[in-house]
C-alpha cells in the first residue's frame, strides 16, 4: 500500500473534523486491498492486524467512511454489500451471473440510458451503487463451446 493514500486518507478525514484512528485505517486498508469486499471478508482482513476488531466496529467504519465519501458500496448479489474506495470517480459493476467476476467500467457506457431516463421520466440516476447482472466473456465461450 502506498502511503501517500494513508497520508490522503489522513488529510480527508481531518478536514472533515475526524481523525485517522488506528480502526478507520485498518478498514480502509482492507478496503483497498481487497477491492469489492463484503462487511465479514473486511472483518477477516482486519483480524491479521487487530484480533479484538468486532463486525460492529467494521460496520460502523464503512458507514462513516461511506458518508464522507471515502468508500462506496454496490450491490453485487444477493448476499451483503460489498464495498470498494470510492476513488474520486463512479462505475458501473458489470457482474457475471456464473462465476460472480465483477468487472469495472466507465459510466459513459450508460450515457444514453441516464439521458434517456432524464428526458422521459425527470429521473436523475446514481449510477454509484449500480451493478449490471449477466455473463463474462469467459462463461459465454464456455457455455458456447458446451453447447457445440
Amino acid at each position: 500500500m502506498a502511503n501517500t493514500e494513508t497520508t490522503d486518507w489522513k488529510a480527508d478525514l481531518r478536514q472533515r473534523g475526524y481523525r485517522l484512528t488506528p480502526q478507520r485505517q485498518l478498514v480502509l486498508e482492507a478496503v483497498d486491498v481487497l477491492d469489492h469486499a463484503t462487511p465479514d471478508e473486511i472483518l477477516v482482513q482486519v483480524r491479521k492486524t487487530a484480533s479484538g476488531v468486532n463486525i460492529s466496529t467494521v460496520y460502523r467504519t464503512l458507514e462513516l467512511l461511506e458518508e464522507l465519501g471515502l468508500v462506496s458500496h454496490a450491490h453485487l448479489g444477493h448476499g451483503a454489500p460489498t464495498y470498494h474506495l470510492a476513488d474520486r470517480h463512479t462505475h458501473l459493476h458489470l457482474v457475471c451471473r456464473d462465476c460472480d467476476k465483477v468487472t469495472e467500467t466507465g459510466t459513459e457506457i450508460a450515457a444514453p440510458l441516464v439521458e434517456s431516463l432524464r428526458a422521459e421520466h425527470g429521473f436523475d440516476t446514481d449510477l454509484k451503487h449500480f451493478a449490471i447482472f449477466g455473463r463474462c466473456a469467459d462463461c459465454t465461450a464456455k457455455l458456447e463451446q458446451a453447447q457445440s
